[in-house]
């Protein structure tokens, strides 16, 4: 059973710069009347550790996928010329597939709580994409949203079925090309804050304000030097309250977490390059004209669709909310106040809820 949500109680700003309409001949539902699954859910456990993580492959170009369900040693990667990615796997209804997408900067383990929450209902796969977490880049990654949705593409053709894919932020705009070129590999589409273009020149988007001085000559060297400086629990503290709104709600067990990947990973030579690379494509991304843009690609999108963002978004504007869902022709929008950036983070159980709250109506026809 599910219940409908209605995000009329968190006003969405509008956005003046893209108005948006459904496609022509499209019929479309109350865009934000969500439905919220009644399903039991396991209790919220916000001690539970990562998921153990392993390595596994994504078929080559041509492979075409091996349909034996990811649970391979790997060696497609090895010796086809594909990708081993890190994972973390989450144990549950072996029925359904539900894949995982992390945003800049993120790793897998942004998904340990929302994955435990869907587990009775579908096995979780978080993906670590090429440098980051643990994923080491092949050689020439260009670091592209295109070329981040080809592995994740690749992947998912190895898995040998329909998954549905939940990106974050540069892994919303990742899953979203996705499912707009391989429709086939989608069965739902969920974007928590997708990093739709925003070009916002405001520091205040950034970790630490010094990340902008840092891209500039003369006085980059300085502010480069004291931001190698940081620990690694002063560099996840930052990003923390830069992606929540209540920075005090992250646990304190977590924060130790994340120091210690951020300290594991700053031993690999390419994780610098992967992170600062990846953050250039974003934003060259964002003045991508035409057929090649994210608000191009949208559109294209067949496959249903919740799109879920906070009101207190520093990232992404939730002025971008509205337009990404009428962009895509099955969208849904879930606004959650007093929530930031990371939404299947800050408030995994509602999250949770209205993922599962789709996919039951997708299965009843109703979406």
């Amino acid at each position: 059973m599910s219940e409908t949500a209605s995000t009329t109680s968190a006003p969405i700003p509008q956005d003046r710069q893209r108005p948006a309409v459904p496609p022509v001949g499209t019929t479309r539902g109350p865009l934000t009347h969500v439905p919220l699954s009644r399903a039991a859910l396991p209790a919220h456990d916000p001690m539970l550790p990562p998921w153990e993580g392993s390595w596994e492959a994504a078929a080559a170009p041509g492979d075409g996928g091996h349909g034996n369900g990811g649970h391979g040693d790997g060696e497609v990667g090895d010796e086809a010329g594909g990708v081993r990615l890190h994972v973390r796997r989450t144990p549950g209804c072996a029925d359904e597939t539900a894949v995982y997408v992390h945003g800049l900067g993120g790793s897998s383990t942004n998904w340990t709580d929302l994955a435990a929450q869907l587990a009775p209902h579908a096995e979780g796969i978080a993906l670590d994409l090429p440098g980051f977490g643990f994923s080491q880049p092949p050689a020439g990654f260009r670091y592209s949203l295109d070329a981040h949705a080809d592995v994740v593409a690749r992947y998912l053709e190895w898995l040998g079925r329909p998954v549905h894919l939940v990106g974050n932020s540069m892994g919303g705009a990742v899953s979203l090309l996705v499912a707009a070129r391989r429709p086939e590999l989608v069965r739902t589409l969920t974007l928590v804050s997708p990093a739709m273009p925003d070009r916002r020149p405001d520091p205040r988007r950034l970790s630490d304000p010094r990340m902008a001085l840092a891209m500039l000559p003369v006085i980059g060297t300085p502010a480069r030097r004291r931001l190698a400086r940081l620990t690694p629990e002063e560099r996840a503290l930052q990003t923390i309250r830069l992606v929540y709104a209540d920075a005090d709600r992250f646990p304190r067990h977590r924060l130790t977490e994340q120091a210690e990947e951020f300290a594991a990973r700053s031993t690999y030579a390419w994780a610098g390059a992967a992170l600062a690379r990846s953050t250039l494509e974003i934003f060259r991304s964002w003045f991508t004209p035409g057929a090649g843009s994210l608000w191009s690609a949208a559109p294209r999108v067949r496959v249903p669709t919740l799109v879920v963002w906070g009101t207190e978004d520093r990232v992404i504007s939730v002025r971008r909310a509205r337009p990404t869902a009428l962009a895509i022709p099955s969208a849904r929008l879930l606004v959650l106040p007093r929530t930031g950036h990371v939404a299947q983070m800050e408030r995994p159980v509602t999250v949770a809820r209205a993922v599962l709250g789709m996919w039951e109506h997708v299965a009843d026809g109703r979406w």
